[in-house]
C-alpha cells in the first residue's frame, strides 16, 4: 500500500530561538510559537522537554498558606486583599510548630518540596523571624523548601536563605503592558528587584505568571518572553490559570479557553527548558485529559494538596489516580 508522501516525510520547522547577538528572545518570536499549529507546538514541547527531562516524572509540592488574609495590595486577581469582599478572614500568622506539622503530613503523601505563602506586601522582621524557625524545620524533614512572602527588603534574603530557604516564589503575573491593569499597588520593576535580590542571595527563582485575566496573546507572549529573558532563567516556573472569585474585580472576567493555556505550557516549556514548569492554580476545574495534554506540553510540576492558598485544589487520592493513568511518577 503506497502511503501518502506528506505522511512519510519527516515534520520540520522554522528555527526560533534567542537572536544570537544578545541571547534573547524577543516577543514577536515567542507570539511566533503561539501561533504554530496546536499538534506542531506540543510536538516541538515535547522534544525539548525530553531533551532535559524524563518526560513521565513530575515533582510533587505542596502550598500552605502561612498567613491569610487582610493584605493591602490591590490585586485583581486576590481574595486575600483587605479591600475586597470576598469572605476571606484575616488571620494570624500560623506557629512554626504547626506549619513543620502539616509539612510532616505532606513529606508522607509524597510531596519532595514544602511551599510557604504569606499575604503580606513584605514581612515585617518580627513576622520574618517565625518564618525563619519554619523554613529551618522543614528543612530538617529533608523537603525542599519554598516561600512566597512579598517584597523583600535588603538583607531579607540572606536572613532566608542562611535559614535553609532553597526557593522564592514571586510572580511577575502578566506582561508589563498589561500590569498596570491588574496591580495599581505596587510597580513592575518592584517585582524585578524582589527576583534580583533573591538571586543575589543565591536562593533559587521561582516565578511564573496568571492566565485568563482578560489578556491577548501578545500579552501571554510578553509574560514569556520577561521570564525566558531573565538572566539566568528562573529554576521554576508556575503558569495559573485564574481561578475566579467572587467580590474580586476579575471576578466575571471570560474565561481562556483550554486550547490556550496548553499553548501556554508549551511555549514555556520550549523558551525556558531547563525550568520546571509547574501546573499551579487552576487545576481543580481542569479536566484529566486537559491536565494530560498539558503534561505532553512539558509541565512537570505540580502543587499537590486539597488547598492552594485559599482556592481549592485536586485532593491527593484524584492526582494519584490521574498519575497511575497516565504512568507517571513522582520525582
Amino acid at each position: 500500500m503506497n502511503h501518502p508522501a506528506a505522511l512519510t516525510q519527516p515534520v520540520t520547522f522554522k528555527k526560533l530561538e534567542p537572536h544570537a547577538e544578545s541571547g534573547a528572545w524577543d516577543v514577536a518570536d515567542i507570539e511566533a510559537l503561539f501561533n504554530l499549529p496546536f499538534n506542531d507546538l506540543l510536538f516541538r514541547a515535547q522534544q525539548v522537554h525530553r531533551e532535559h527531562f524524563d518526560a513521565n516524572r513530575v515533582q510533587l509540592s505542596t502550598l500552605l498558606s502561612v498567613k491569610t488574609g487582610g493584605c493591602s495590595e490591590d490585586c485583581g486577581y486576590c481574595p486575600q486583599a483587605a479591600r475586597y469582599h470576598t469572605g476571606v478572614e484575616n488571620e494570624a500568622l500560623m506557629s512554626a510548630d504547626e506549619v513543620i506539622d502539616v509539612a510532616r503530613i505532606a513529606r508522607e503523601n509524597g510531596a519532595s518540596r514544602f511551599c510557604m505563602g504569606a499575604a503580606w506586601r513584605g514581612p515585617k522582621q518580627r513576622d520574618l523571624d517565625e518564618v525563619k524557625k519554619m523554613i529551618a524545620g522543614v528543612k530538617a524533614l529533608g523537603l525542599e523548601t519554598c516561600a512566597t512572602l512579598g517584597m523583600l527588603k535588603e538583607g531579607q534574603a540572606e536572613q532566608l536563605r542562611d535559614s535553609g530557604l532553597d526557593y522564592y516564589n514571586h510572580n511577575l503575573d502578566t506582561a508589563p503592558e498589561k500590569y498596570g491593569d491588574i496591580v495599581s499597588t505596587r510597580q513592575y520593576d518592584d517585582r524585578l528587584d524582589t527576583l534580583g535580590k533573591v538571586r543575589k542571595a543565591g536562593i533559587h527563582v521561582c516565578t511564573g505568571g496568571i492566565v485568563g485575566m482578560g489578556e491577548t496573546r501578545e500579552d501571554r507572549a510578553g509574560l514569556i518572553t520577561q521570564l525566558a529573558n531573565l538572566d539566568p532563567q528562573p529554576e521554576s516556573v508556575p503558569i495559573n490559570n485564574l481561578v475566579q472569585v467572587e467580590g474580586t474585580p476579575l471576578h466575571g472576567t471570560d474565561p481562556l479557553d483550554w486550547t490556550e493555556f496548553v499553548r501556554t505550557i508549551a511555549v514555556a516549556r520550549i523558551t525556558l527548558p531547563k525550568s520546571f514548569v509547574r501546573l499551579s492554580a487552576g487545576r481543580q476545574q481542569m479536566p484529566e485529559a486537559m491536565q494530560a495534554l498539558c503534561f505532553m506540553a512539558g509541565a512537570n510540576s505540580i502543587f499537590y494538596g486539597d488547598k492552594l492558598l485559599t482556592t481549592g485544589n485536586p485532593d491527593v487520592t484524584r492526582d494519584r489516580a490521574l498519575m497511575e493513568k497516565l504512568d507517571i511518577k513522582p520525582l
